[in-house]
């Protein structure tokens, strides 16, 4: 443990000790418990929600609902978030928040528990490490003012997953599941509390062979293990709360996946195909965490400080083109020219026949780290007759990234890739490194019917980029930034049932340390202006927002194309953009009996954007822009019905999603492909059921998209790529 941690920690128990002198002797709430809603701050009570942000939680018993383990479906369920989706299984998700550039979920600030969970949050903020979503409790997406306290990146908000908590006694739970495309699943938990000292320990397995079909029947799928455990000493008191956690986790995959997708005739033939040169692709990646937490809790305030470490190394494997040609391009135009060879080729129909065939496979190795010490006050009180809940943060965080990215030559015989190439090709060696200081603070003021909240962020940030590949020793590059990010807003409460929002905050996405200093932050001045209404049975909410983008940055990464390959994680400038929108949300439930319920939820985003700049860029996703041109990745509209039914032991739901048609280039050029493409709207059906045994547990079935719709959901990466098929799901769950 380094000096600085240990001091810091030290340093929180002797404010502690001393904060314990000057309090009245009181018995409070178990720490335990206070500290949860510290963490889980978005209420689901009958109550009508005065939080002065845009907020949503998703709790245990709507994720138990459909047993979803892909986040996009499940974000499905919130206003105001867009999705590229990319493998149907959600391995890599790519979610964006009001209008952001899903591409990786690398505009959001991704946590679990409170804690920048992304491989490297300030260096590399695309997320190709992802919690696994089957192990959470809830669920949380912050956007606007509300996301003050999460950042760096505060242009889109915050999703945050909350992991399950040590039990007061002895709990736990067994979950077996079966599905279609020999997909299974294990998952188990148990924990307790014996005196002072409680744990948990917990693990999931799922795997699945895959939806796609190579040519050779080799596995398209993936397996995914989680495990976490949690160790808990209470030091608690009649006079104060307190305890300290030890939180340890890792997770690993392996996955077949691919960026080759397929070209649209091919697609209209055999939507699941995979082509034969992409059998050698592999992503595997392991993940380990360690968080320690020391809690203290006062009568009117509590103190939580937590030092953390998360490593993330990944070996991607995979398909990058050929010698002589962009295998985008051959799939985009595979009439052209000499590519309906090389599409032979693709297939395994063909043989290389010259060294322009050859097929270029790299490994994008890469090694993450991030690490911090983050320390955080809550304190309630009351100062000239007003109530006051006060916030306030700082931490000190540091993440690095290493690229190893290295390639290899091979050739396509008879339908198999043969390596010829004598030695591995060494293509990118760099590190980017990030020091970063933040600090937030933010009070709530309660006048009568009135709630404002006035916050403001800094961040301070000293990053470091070194290009260690051997002829290329002299690129070199520091630099410093800092910026105070300020928010505003406020909460009216007219009757016990209906109440006004308002919001106002800075948005901020810091570059990358690589970025020269030409490229600009992205940065915008976010508004947000609703209504709620609740009166127990019935739930409403609507929110307009308006985000104004001073600058849209962007960066090239493989998954946005080939057109990136050259120029891997370099950024660009796209200038003024506006995003606006409606997020609309209703809930009821119909009880036609005293022993049967019907539930019904309703959510709808409508959004829309454009570029204010007419400019011509380099960026693959953006190409020639005229003011007017819209994002990409972006629907219109989106719209999500839950309807459930619940009579005695069964419960049952239908969930119908709707997804817009998206633009998947900006702009205009003859150097881009797929300008001027779109993804056709989606809608898709799945369908959940449970029986409940009573102490012998209970039986779920459930089924994924069961109309069986399937459209092209991106030509990116590298062509054409589906949505997910049918897929039924069975298994049984038992509580102990």
């Amino acid at each position: 443990m380094n000096k600085t941690l240990l001091a810091t920690i030290i340093s929180s128990l002797l404010i502690s000790q001393i904060a314990v002198a000057a309090q009245e002797k009181e018995t409070t709430k178990k720490s335990t418990e206070k500290y949860l809603e510290r963490i889980q701050i978005v209420g689901h009570d009958n109550n009508l929600r005065t939080d002065t942000g845009s907020a949503t939680l998703i709790d245990a018993a709507e994720l138990e609902k459909f047993e979803y383990d892909d986040i996009n479906r499940i974000l499905a369920n919130v206003p105001g978030v867009n999705i590229r989706q990319e493998d149907g299984y959600g391995l890599r998700p790519n979610i964006g928040f009001r209008g952001s550039t899903p591409e990786r979920s690398k505009k959001i600030a991704l946590m679990e528990d409170g804690i920048l969970i992304a491989p490297a949050p300030y260096s590399a903020s695309a997320a190709y490490y992802f919690p696994m979503v089957s192990r959470m409790t809830g669920v949380e997406v912050f956007k606007g003012p509300s996301s003050i306290k999460y950042g760096p990146n505060t242009v889109a908000g915050a999703l945050n997953f909350i992991t399950r908590q040590i039990p007061e006694v002895a709990e736990g739970g067994l979950d077996l599941g079966v599905g279609g495309d020999g997909y299974n699943k294990a998952h188990l938990y148990y924990g307790t509390t014996n005196g002072n000292f409680g744990y948990l320990i917990e693990g999931i397995h799922t795997e699945a062979d895959g939806f796609k079909e190579l040519d050779n029947g080799a596995n398209t799928g993936f397996k995914k293990n989680s495990f976490m455990t949690k160790l808990r000493y209470n030091l608690s008191t009649e006079q104060y709360g307190q305890f300290v956690e030890l939180k340890l986790g890792y997770d690993d995959e392996i996955s077949n996946e691919s960026y080759i997708g397929l070209s649209d005739d091919d697609f209209e033939k055999t939507p699941f195909r995979r082509y034969a040169a992409s059998q050698e692709d592999l992503m595997d990646w392991d993940h380990q965490s360690i968080l320690l937490t020391h809690h203290f809790e006062a009568k009117s305030y509590s103190i939580t400080t937590r030092a953390y470490r998360n490593n993330f190394a990944r070996s991607w494997f995979k398909l990058n083109g050929f010698s002589g040609a962009s295998v985008e391009d051959v799939i985009a135009q595979p009439y052209k020219g000499l590519n309906p060879d090389f599409m032979a080729v693709l297939r395994g129909e063909r043989d290389s026949s010259n060294s322009t065939e050859n097929l270029i496979i790299g490994d994008n190795a890469r090694e993450y780290y991030s690490q911090g010490l983050q320390s955080d006050l809550a304190w309630d009180f009351t100062l000239g007759g007003l109530a006051h809940n006060f916030e306030a943060g700082l931490r000190y965080h540091r993440d690095q990234i290493e690229r190893f990215h290295t390639t290899d030559v091979f050739v396509m015989r008879s339908g198999d890739l043969e390596r010829i190439s004598t030695e591995t090709h060494e293509t990118t060696f760099n590190t980017e490194t990030t020091d970063a200081w933040s600090v937030y603070l933010q009070d709530s003021i309660h006048l009568g019917a009135l709630k404002l909240t006035v916050g403001v962020r800094g961040e301070f940030i000293d990053a470091e980029y070194q290009n260690t590949l051997s002829d290329q020793q002299d690129d070199w590059l520091t630099k410093s930034s800092q910026i105070w990010l300020p928010g505003f807003s406020a909460f009216y409460q007219s009757t016990e049932n209906l109440g006004f929002l308002f919001g106002v905050n800075k948005g901020y996405v810091p570059t990358s340390p690589k970025q020269k200093p030409a490229i600009k932050a992205e940065e915008s001045v976010n508004y947000e202006l609703g209504a709620r209404y609740s009166n127990g049975n019935t739930k409403a909410e609507m929110i307009g927002f308006f985000n104004d983008m001073s600058n849209l940055k962007e960066s090239c990464t493989f998954s946005a194309g080939a057109k990136c390959t050259e120029n891997v994680d370099e950024e660009f400038n796209g200038g003024a953009v506006d995003v606006y929108g409606l997020e609309a949300s209703l809930s009821h439930t119909f009880s036609p009996t005293d022993s049967i319920d019907f539930p019904v939820s309703l959510v709808y985003t409508h959004t829309k954007s454009e570029f204010k700049e007419t400019f011509d860029s380099k960026f693959a996703l953006w190409g020639n822009i005229t003011a007017g041109d819209e994002v990409p990745y972006l629907p219109d509209n989106q719209l999500t019905l839950i309807v459930g039914f619940s009579a005695n032991r069964w419960q049952a739901s239908i969930l119908t999603s709707y997804v817009g048609e998206m633009k998947e280039i900006s702009g205009t050029g003859d150097k881009f492909n797929f300008v001027g493409v779109k993804t056709k709207a989606l809608t898709t059906v799945d369908f959940s059921a449970t029986y409940d045994l009573g102490d012998d547990g209970s039986f779920y079935l459930k089924a994924d998209n069961i109309l069986n719709r399937i459209e092209i959901v991106s030509h990116r990466p590298y062509g054409a790529r589906p949505s997910k098929p049918r897929q039924l799901f069975l298994g049984y769950k038992y509580s102990f």
